[in-house]
């Protein structure tokens, strides 16, 4: 019976051709593992852990200005993920450092593009759980876009709240930056079906935690209120905006937050690399405020935009310089790198 399936031509639905967001994204040039290949070859083995067990961890990192912002933080948190769960043949800091790098010249960017960065596991011998299976060393993906923020920063976005609960460090430790989303897409999945943005995700015991793809605050009565990061990874953009706020002289508090706390707030926003600082308008069809941008958004929507622009200069900490070379010389190295 096997022998007679084998024989016989095999036919299969043709993968769909959808149109990209960005058309530019169409001839993207990808890390994977040691080289730099074009979006098309751009693969993972079929026994690689983040196909076998969603075995992995990540960031997402962003360009401004020929900068990638908060590098040193963001690179700090990958490792830190990496040895909560016990990765071994890690490649080093500048090894990461050099595939970005390298990555974003080849792809001739230099400002509004976003970075996936990826460490996988690794390849297994043979497929399975069990990490002494994994004996190819770790796996380096730099997926680089061009990618401006995904929200609507103006107008403002919608949330719903979601039936599905945040992982809490009982089960599975937020603090791990772990390509294990399933808890995420199932709450984005009921965002979508209320046709929101995105999902407010309660902790165990009930209090807000975060929304599926971002952190979260408040605004009452002139003081900023987010939640602690118990149950949701402790964002470096959240940290950013918390500090903009202190030097804004404004008051931030961290406690547990009820849901109802949200649907009565002056202002609500959400905080992400990809996304920068949202507002939110509506909650659970609940009216922020007075549904527009309030005051305080808008305060530390130009602080942040502020500091993003002030710290492109070569001496800021925040920055890391990936090329000393401009868009014009990248673009003639990258012609020689990949003639067409």
């Amino acid at each position: 019976m096997l022998r007679h399936h084998a024989w016989r031509t095999c036919y299969f639905i043709k993968s769909p051709h959808p149109k990209l967001p960005n058309p530019a994204n169409e001839k993207l040039f990808v890390w994977v593992g040691n080289d730099i290949v074009p979006r098309q070859s751009a693969k993972v083995s079929v026994f690689d852990s983040v196909v076998q067990g969603g075995d992995a961890v990540w960031e997402g990192l962003r360009v401004y200005s020929g900068k990638i912002f908060k590098l040193e933080e963001h690179l700090d948190r990958l490792f830190d993920s990496a040895k909560a769960l016990a990765f071994s043949n890690i490649p080093t800091r500048e090894e990461v450092k050099e595939a970005i790098f390298k990555t974003l010249i080849s792809n001739g960017m230099f400002d509004n593009a976003h970075i996936r960065l990826t460490l996988t596991r690794g390849k297994k011998v043979t497929s399975g759980m069990n990490p002494s299976l994994n004996l190819y060393g770790c796996t380096l993906i730099v997926l680089a876009e061009w990618k401006p923020p995904v929200y609507d920063n103006t107008r403002g976005i919608t949330l719903v709240t979601a039936t599905t609960r945040r992982n809490s460090p009982n089960n599975l430790d937020s603090k791990i930056h772990h390509n294990n989303l399933l808890n995420n897409i199932l709450a984005k999945i009921e965002g979508n079906n209320a046709q929101a943005d995105d999902a407010i995700m309660l902790d165990k015991d009930g209090y807000v935690s975060e929304t599926n793809a971002t952190n979260i605050f408040l605004v009452k009565k002139g003081r900023i209120l987010t939640p602690h990061a118990d149950s949701c990874l402790p964002g470096i953009t959240r940290a950013t905006v918390m500090d903009l706020a202190m030097k804004e002289n404004l008051v931030v508090d961290e406690r547990r937050i009820s849901l109802s706390e949200f649907h009565t707030a002056d202002e609500v926003w959400t905080t992400g690399t990809l996304g920068e600082l949202n507002p939110v308008i509506r909650v659970d069809g609940r009216m922020v405020g007075d549904g527009r941008v309030g005051p305080v958004t808008q305060r530390l929507q130009k602080a942040y935009k502020k500091f993003t622009v002030e710290s492109a200069s070569k001496k800021s900490p925040s920055f890391h310089i990936f090329s000393p070379i401009n868009p014009i010389l990248a673009t003639s190295k990258l012609s020689q790198m990949h003639p067409s």
